[in-house]
């Protein structure tokens, strides 16, 4: 049977293909998909979990107790998850425990583009790298019958492109049916990692990698495809993809399992062709473990080290190594570039309110003096964190100074208080993102007395990945309805006194309530309530633009609205934008009450 698949569908088709029974992730592109699709298969208990951390200790507990189990994340996650990651290469395991790792070259929706690959080798667990959707479906079945005889985790490393292109995918084999629970069985020198325990598995683990460094040599996925001699190239992934195209003729070496590397097959490899290179993004991982070997290779001399590869940078850097001929003229020709078109909240959306207040307050101007903004001085310190809500950072609010990684604004907010900013800090935080990691931040605000302000955008979903649950929606994986968490209790269980739940529309009660919170002497919560425009069930009349009160003073743009329009100066909402009186910003927030309800006005009153 052939379907096309994405590689996130791919992957969840060979997990339930080799028996998977539990998988876990915290949502983060490009692996969400994963899980979704992994939720279709009745036999598999899903969830979405806290936070990375917490997901793969649920996975590691279930591999302990005899199901096969598979967890899922985006390359920052794996940061999360390190300290259970390195515990269970140091356990081992009994069922099969895989962990995907999606790598985000280029930086399409993250914080940094990390190579994952070296924390595979800083665990000494294995490693595979599908090039594409059939790949991922082989591979991931390899990694649990690996991971059972080898007793450890092994990671599968995709990257955006896998992930999200979609190819045929030959399905050639029945689900894998559990043939009865292994069980946990009791082994305390195996699993409980006291110093006396963990010396002795310590040794194992080694031992492990020297067994797993044999097994690579004969991995049926690390393949040589033989062409001409005079160029020998060593790749995988989604790279060998581009290097097929660059180089049709060469011979290839191409490595599903990319640690521990095959040395031999690529001793073998090397000694045949005239030029041995390599092809792989971001960091030179293949690389040094070749010229580790003593073998002459070259690939990052000429390769770019940052950003996601394609056909043509390979071409053309191959060209400037001299390993291909250019094209007459070819060289000098400029890329062709798109304009730039920054992202923008979505019309609707609750956070839009909330930053066009602190803006105002911060006193931040709609129109940047300099493209970084540096050296701009504001009346608030305002800390962001990882979201739809780090738009904020943008035109027209630019009401975010900071943005590191998931939970860490709280945390940078109380460092820049006890650093003595006299100003007033306000750290700005998604209720997904709260319950990730949020939690423990605003618990040490507490324990430190903290006076800083934090502002929790409850929008009832984790809307920037595709609008997955969390404990705080009490919807499951799955959609059922589960129990829910409710933030203002628990931010009243943590300790905080001043905790203010608002309706996120209403910009006169959230101006009111951010005023309060800033001259309250001690720690202060705001959740900010408002439905995610993306969730929205049904949509009234949209809001219009009365053109005999209007003005054009422009104070609507700053609201960030992209269905607020100006053409020919005049300026007009966009009636199949505009969620209409669920949203209202505008409308509040026009000095000359020139935008009103469409009932409101008549094709006549607009003469």
């Amino acid at each position: 049977m052939k379907q096309l698949l994405s590689g996130n569908e791919a992957l969840a088709m060979g997990s339930y293909l080799a028996g998977l029974r539990v998988a876990t992730a915290y949502p983060g592109t490009p692996s969400s998909e994963i899980l979704e699709s992994l939720t279709k298969f009745d036999d598999i208990y899903t969830e979405w979990s806290t936070n990375e951390k917490v997901a793969m200790e649920v996975a590691m507990g279930a591999a302990y107790g005899g199901a096969r189990s598979l967890v899922a994340m985006k390359h920052v996650g794996l940061n999360v998850a390190m300290d259970p990651f390195m515990a269970a290469s140091m356990t081992g395991i009994n069922a099969g425990m895989v962990v995907v790792s999606a790598d985000d070259p280029g930086m399409h929706s993250s914080q940094n583009e990390q190579d994952n690959r070296y924390l595979a080798k800083f665990a000494k667990v294995p490693m595979l790298e599908p090039c594409d959707s059939q790949d991922a479906c082989d591979l991931v079945k390899y990694a649990f019958d690996i991971s059972e005889e080898f007793d450890t985790p092994v990671v599968v490393r995709t990257t955006t492109r896998v992930s999200h292109s979609k190819s045929v995918v030959n399905i050639n084999q029945e689900r894998i049916m559990p043939t009865g629970r292994r069980g946990f069985q009791r082994n305390v020198p195996k699993y409980v990692m006291l110093p006396v325990h963990a010396r002795a598995r310590h040794s194992a683990v080694e031992a492990r990698l020297v067994k797993l460094e044999a097994y690579s040599e004969t991995f049926p996925l690390n393949q040589i495809f033989w062409g001409k001699l005079d160029i020998g190239v060593v790749t995988s992934g989604i790279a060998y993809q581009y290097a097929r195209d660059v180089f049709p003729e060469a011979s290839f070496l191409k490595l599903g399992m990319t640690y521990p590397v095959p040395r031999n097959l690529i001793r073998h490899f090397a000694s045949k062709v005239k030029k041995l290179i390599v092809i792989e993004e971001l960091e030179p991982f293949l690389q040094e473990a070749i010229q580790s070997m003593g073998v002459q290779v070259s690939g990052k001399e000429f390769i770019p080290r940052t950003g996601e590869l394609n056909t043509n940078i390979v071409e053309e850097a191959s060209w400037s190594a001299g390993l291909l001929d250019a094209p007459s003229g070819k060289q000098k020709q400029k890329p062709q570039t798109l304009p730039e078109r920054p992202p923008l909240l979505c019309p609707g959306c609750p956070h839009a309110g909330v930053f066009f207040v602190l803006s105002s307050l911060g006193k931040r101007s709609s129109v940047s003096k300099s493209k970084d903004r540096t050296g701009e001085e504001s009346d608030l310190v305002i800390t962001g964190d990882i979201g739809c809500y780090s738009l904020g950072a943008n035109s027209p609010f630019y009401a975010l100074d900071t943005i590191a990684c998931m939970g860490a604004g709280i945390g940078q907010a109380l460092g820049m208080e006890k650093a003595g900013i006299s100003k007033s800090i306000v750290a700005v935080i998604g209720d997904s993102t709260f319950m990730h990691s949020g939690i423990t931040g605003l618990v040490n605000a507490v324990y430190n007395e903290s006076r800083i302000t934090v502002i929790i955008l409850d929008n009832g979903t984790t809307a920037m990945t595709g609008h997955q649950g969390h404990p705080g929606t009490g919807i499951s994986a799955r959609g059922k309805e589960t129990q829910k968490v409710e933030l203002s209790s628990l931010v009243k269980g943590i300790g905080v006194k001043d905790v203010r739940v608002v309706n996120a529309f209403d910009v006169r009660t959230v101006r009111q309530n951010i005023r309060g919170a800033l001259d309250n002497p001690g720690l202060s919560v705001i959740i900010a309530r408002g439905v995610c425009a993306m969730l929205l069930r049904t949509r009234s009349e949209p809001r219009i633009v009365d053109a005999r009160k209007c003005d054009q003073c422009g104070v609507c743009f700053l609201v960030g609205c992209s269905a607020i329009r100006q053409e020919n100066d005049q300026f007009f909402i966009d009636a199949t934008l505009c969620v209409g009186e669920a949203c209202n910003v505008c409308l509040q927030i026009c000095p000359h009450k020139a935008i009103v309800a469409q009932s409101d006005i008549t094709p006549e009153d607009l003469k």
